[in-house]
């Protein structure tokens, strides 16, 4: 005879339940700090992060010759997927005729000699980029062109054996997390006691570029949209005492 059997049942089903509750009760400190990797506070010192942030991303894809490369490069080091590799989805079905002054910066005489496509620049589950793009594909190979219409793989990394640099012409910075006279220290002293979470808008700066082969020729004009997103990366919960600090 088993030993389960001087057990009466209810007790069986009561030890059952406590030892899930038990479980789920170790799990819930996981649980919250998953959920508040993605939540920023609307604090003066959250928004200072924000703000170094931005100007840290925006820096390095200034300083380097493929903005994919500063994209992942920022989805590994911020740990934001288990591949930090950066996929570019095509956004179908839409059309946007070069203006003159584009077909003057590339370099071309008309409209037809002239390719568009929009991608979301993705890393994992998350857009860190909306881009438009208006290159000359006969200024690229066969393969690279091909790559573009039939893969997810990122303008930068196709083009990448052209060995290309970047110009930026225009940098915009759309949204600023500090507030009016935040230099004044006003805004960090009425702060409440228990700060909502802060709204993060889509779109947080914008660059347009030119991309030029190593021997100087304009093939690529790009106009990129960096995503709120770029926020949404694994952060761990202080406490108290290291806020105070």
């Amino acid at each position: 005879m088993s030993v389960s059997s001087f057990i009466p049942r209810a007790l069986l089903w009561r030890a059952a339940r406590l030892a899930l509750i038990g479980a789920l009760l170790a799990s819930a400190p996981l649980l919250v700090l998953a959920q508040a990797y993605s939540t920023w506070s609307d604090t003066f010192e959250s928004r200072l992060e924000i703000l170094a942030l931005m100007q840290t991303l925006n820096a390095n894809i200034l300083a380097s010759p493929s903005a994919t490369q500063s994209l992942e490069k920022w989805c590994r080091d911020h740990k934001m997927t288990d591949d930090p590799r950066i996929v570019a989805r095509s956004v179908k079905g839409l059309d946007n005729i070069p203006t003159a002054e584009q077909l003057q910066r590339l370099q071309v005489t008309g409209a037809s000699e002239v390719k568009y496509r929009r991608v979301e620049l993705r890393c994992g589950s998350h857009v860190l980029a909306e881009a438009d793009n208006w290159y000359v594909p006969s200024r690229l190979t066969a393969e690279m062109n091909k790559l573009l219409e039939t893969s997810d793989t990122p303008f930068g990394k196709v083009v990448q054996s052209l060995r290309p640099y970047r110009r930026t012409f225009v940098v915009t910075i759309l949204w600023s997390p500090l507030p009016v006279d935040w230099e004044r220290g006003l805004q960090a002293r009425s702060q409440p006691r228990r700060p909502r979470k802060l709204a993060i808008p889509k779109n947080l700066f914008e660059h347009r570029a030119i991309l030029y082969t190593s021997d100087n020729k304009p093939f690529s004009e790009v106009n990129e949209f960096y995503q709120g997103q770029i926020l949404a990366f694994p952060r761990a919960r202080q406490s108290p005492r290291q806020r105070s600090l």
